[in-house]
């Protein structure tokens, strides 16, 4: 039956009373006490962005069929419609800070160079805890006194955190400013993408579309990210037919069709292409794994 059932929670955000301001602080231990039901090793695919600083303990955790593990110092940022699961954080402790998408307008650049998982060393792991923790503060006074409350304050707070703890390489201050035209290029193909790459497979049509010649969304791209506009096109096609294989009962030629493919034969030659593998092969490893596939034994 063809009715692509989901395997993924779909978690919406719903800020707790007190959090109405576009950002929530927690922590792992705060996560554990509302999950008691253990939901947090399942797959789920928030529509907010997560992102966590691991203080002390170990653990595990996967990202769109990448795994990662945790320790002191690890540094998690999930973005909105990744797929993920915390596989095992019984012993992290650290913050954990939920955001809408729109509350750190311009930060779209640092966010796209940074990995999912990163580590920080000790030095910048406290200074990093020391910002999380002034904005945990204010963020209890606002909820406390909402005549204290202050969105722009906490969004320039959350902002001083994530530029304390991002990784060198996707450091916003190296990367082109905010004015910059091969930005703002960059984050309209990038937003065209994210909205019709079930439609548009060819970077010439999202070009024709933004009025813009395909060269220069090529140049843009591999300014901001490192790689070319096709190879950034394929790999978001590529993200979304993994997640339809793994976590769907949608049959080949159903996935073909959910991506804008014209046949299951065009859709079987491009995963092949990226992945040296044909589909159905692909989802017997990933689309049956336990909870454990994909993380890591060690380190």
């Amino acid at each position: 039956m063809e009715n692509g059932h989901q395997a993924v929670r779909q978690l919406r955000y719903a800020p707790a009373v007190g959090s109405p301001y576009g950002v929530e602080v927690l922590d792992f231990a705060g996560l554990r006490a509302m999950d008691t039901a253990r939901r947090r090793v399942l797959p789920q695919r928030p529509d907010f962005h997560v992102f966590a600083l691991v203080g002390s303990g170990a653990g595990a955790h996967e990202a769109d069929f990448q795994g990662h593990r945790l320790e002191e110092g690890s540094a998690v940022w999930i973005r909105p419609g990744t797929v993920h699961r915390w596989s095992d954080i019984d012993g992290c402790d650290g913050p954990l800070i939920l955001f809408r998408t729109g509350f750190l307008p311009g930060f779209t650049t640092a966010e796209t160079a940074a990995p999912a998982c990163w580590h920080l060393d000790r030095r910048r792991l406290d200074l990093a805890l020391l910002a999380a923790e002034h904005l945990r503060r204010e963020h209890d006074a606002a909820s406390r006194t909402p005549a204290l409350a202050s969105p722009v304050l906490l969004s320039h707070l959350l902002a001083a955190l994530l530029l304390r703890a991002l990784p060198a390489a996707a450091d916003p201050v190296a990367a082109p400013p905010a004015g910059d035209r091969q930005t703002a290029v960059f984050r309209a193909y990038r937003d065209a993408v994210e909205e019709h790459f079930t439609t548009r497979h060819h970077v010439a049509d999202h070009a024709r579309a933004l009025g813009y010649d395909p060269r220069t969304l090529t140049r843009a791209t591999r300014a901001v990210t490192g790689t070319g506009a096709k190879a950034f096109l394929d790999q978001r096609i590529l993200l979304e037919a993994k997640r339809l294989l793994a976590h769907t009962d949608l049959p080949v030629g159903g996935c073909a069709r959910r991506l804008g493919f014209r046949d299951v034969g065009n859709f079987t030659t491009f995963f092949r292409r990226q992945t040296g593998v044909p589909p159905a092969a692909w989802r017997s490893v990933h689309g049956a794994a336990g909870p454990g596939a994909g993380v890591p034994t060690a380190r």
